[in-house]
């Protein structure tokens, strides 16, 4: 039996696609839905919150700084 934090990361995850993207909202099929909640994940949730591992910035965020900080270097 595994522990029962093991999911606590998906759980969240999946409460937050619930609340910001899906919740009160009706769509025609699966394949709307499932088109929906791609776009949610890949141009909102991976793009632009902030993420702890990486100081607290976005994705974009520390990408742009990297590479000022690599064109600096250069």
């Amino acid at each position: 039996m595994s522990p029962p934090w093991d999911n606590a990361a998906m759980e969240s995850l999946m409460g937050l696609v619930k609340a910001e993207c899906v919740h009160a909202r009706t769509f025609e099929s699966r394949e709307q839905a499932a088109l929906e909640i791609f776009e949610y994940m890949e141009c909102l949730y991976d793009r632009v919150r902030t993420h702890s591992a990486l100081g607290y910035l976005s994705p974009e965020e520390f990408e742009a700084r990297s590479r000022k900080g690599a064109a600096v270097a250069a």
